[in-house]
């Protein structure tokens, strides 16, 4: 068994050609060749399955890149309307205004001065009492002790078109951002 396994070495020492000329496959001293024997030789062979190793997986890493990317910018839209609508829920439950403004108006402002860098209109945000209420002028802010509801319906369009096709319609993620307290019985 031994003898077998020496000629099979041998034989593929013997056999190892090289197409390319370096001068290293043609050894006939039956040493087995390494990178330090022979430089080239193994190196310059793999250079092709890098390259394509590479292509293979960068669409997959530009796919993850864009994925986090929006996710990103999503997640911080949602945390900063929750910011703003939570502040302006506390300001509501005090039941003051801001000055020459009427108590929802200073809600509404309140909510959109802490929404730092987002468009919030004063149409998308809905203040509610006891279940009833609306947007703007017919919004309802209620009185002392009643329950008072602040929230927007807004979206997130994805800022690369690798991701957008996956949000129909338009490539823009829709949510709602809601708070409900208890206001505190002030006087009237």
């Amino acid at each position: 068994m031994w003898t077998l396994r020496k000629r099979i070495d041998q034989s593929r020492d013997l056999n190892q050609g090289d197409p390319r000329g370096t001068g290293c496959g043609g050894t006939m001293n039956h040493a087995r060749l390494t990178p330090a024997t022979c430089r080239g030789h193994r190196f310059g062979s793999s250079r092709g399955q890098t390259i394509m190793e590479f292509a293979l997986v960068l669409p997959v890493f530009l796919l993850l890149l864009c994925g986090v990317v929006d996710f990103s910018n999503v997640f911080y839209n949602e945390m900063t309307m929750q910011n703003a609508l939570r502040q302006a829920g506390r300001f509501a439950t005090t039941g003051n205004t801001l000055p020459n403004q009427s108590r929802v108006a200073s809600i509404i402002a309140t909510a959109q001065q802490t929404a730092a860098g987002l468009n919030l209109s004063s149409n998308s945000i809905n203040i509610s009492s006891n279940g009833i209420g609306g947007t703007g002028a017919a919004a309802n802010a209620g009185g002392p002790g009643d329950i008072i509801t602040i929230s927007v319906a807004s979206g997130v369009h994805m800022l690369t078109p690798v991701i957008a096709p996956l949000f129909p319609p338009n490539g823009t993620y829709n949510f709602t951002v809601s708070v409900t307290f208890k206001n505190e019985p002030w006087k009237p």
